[in-house]
């Protein structure tokens, strides 16, 4: 059996707001310890208004001092919005707190729009293509012995495990130079992930970090009773990508019975190309979908994202996942 971890983006609810978005999170991440997930992770988005994890390493010292043993991490930080001393200075806070506990994951894009990404005040013209150079230098801050002239208080020595996040295969090409572990965002871009693996796998140079390459990849799992409730408990992510590629980002809205019959062609298209990487439906049904995946892809570890409205509908989807796990199933 592979690990199984979670990914939260801290939903904002439709009729509700950021603090009950937070609570939530940490009931999550209990649930999660409970039931036995590797890792929680959350990600750096900006300007969403469905999504609450903006001051990620924040929220991420929330959830790690209400919870005692699950690794608590960022799948990701969007390097080119910070500086990485900084990152390394907030991440090396969180690892100083709870030792041994405490995964960076590092994502090349702004995770925001043009006009939001100008707000945060970084260079956008150069951030991308300075990513490789930037990660660099956060992995030296965080040495026994780092060539810069800067120490990272705290930071410098600690042992704080980067990965590499992509949608594409630039992360695939930098992780295994790096030979850092890599995980791949299935969850909602899934073009180029069998061949972003391949080449991963191809290119990786053992380092002092990693010595065998590893692939964790984004899953969504809307998991319930029945096949029928699982369609349901999944047309509010169904609902928040439509409306996020059509202009008109939104916070996380009530389930809508046969919302997938009421769609265009095109917007059926785009949700069958972007949600390919899902599972829906019973404890059999998700079973079954998981078990494909896993053999398809031989992937290290699934990290799994259930964006649900209800939240008690939400516990119950990772509930039925990890049980299909333990079951020998997936």
């Amino acid at each position: 059996m592979i690990p199984f971890s979670v990914l939260d983006l801290a939903p904002i609810n439709e009729g509700s707001d950021a603090a009950a978005s937070f609570r939530n999170s940490l009931d999550l991440a209990r649930h999660a310890e409970r039931l036995g997930y590797q890792r929680f992770w959350m990600a750096e988005h900006h300007g969403m208004p469905g999504i609450a994890s903006a001051a990620t390493a924040v929220l991420l010292c929330h959830i790690a001092g209400g919870t005692s043993t699950i690794r608590v991490g960022a799948g990701g930080i969007m390097l080119p919005n910070h500086s990485p001393l900084l990152i390394a200075e907030q991440f090396g806070t969180l690892e100083s707190l709870f030792p041994g506990r405490v995964d960076l994951g590092l994502g090349r894009a702004p995770g925001s729009d043009h006009a939001t990404a100008r707000a945060l005040r970084r260079n956008l013209a150069s951030g991308a293509d300075e990513f490789p150079q930037d990660v660099a230098e956060l992995i030296d801050y965080f040495s026994d012995s780092p060539r810069s002239a800067v120490r990272a208080v705290p930071g410098n020595g600690l042992k704080v495990p980067i990965w590499i996040l992509g949608s594409s295969l630039f992360g695939a090409q930098l992780a295994a130079a790096y030979g850092l572990p890599y995980a791949f965002a299935s969850h909602f871009a899934p073009q180029q992930m069998m061949d972003a693996i391949r080449l991963y796998r191809a290119n990786f140079r053992p380092s002092a970090h990693l010595q065998q390459p590893y692939v964790m990849l984004g899953y969504n799992v809307f998991a319930a009773d029945t096949d029928e409730q699982g369609q349901l408990i999944a047309s509010s992510m169904q609902q928040a990508f439509v409306n996020l590629r059509s202009g008109r980002p939104s916070r996380l809205q009530p389930p809508v019975p046969g919302y997938l019959d009421s769609l265009g062609p095109a917007e059926r298209h785009m949700l069958d190309s972007v949600l390919s990487c899902s599972a829906i439906g019973s404890p059999d049904t998700v079973a079954r979908q998981m078990q494909a995946f896993i053999a398809a892809t031989g992937a290290d570890e699934l990290m799994l994202t259930s964006q649900v409205f209800d939240h008690g509908a939400r516990l119950t989807s990772y509930e039925i996942a990890m049980r299909v796990r333990s079951a020998g199933k997936a």
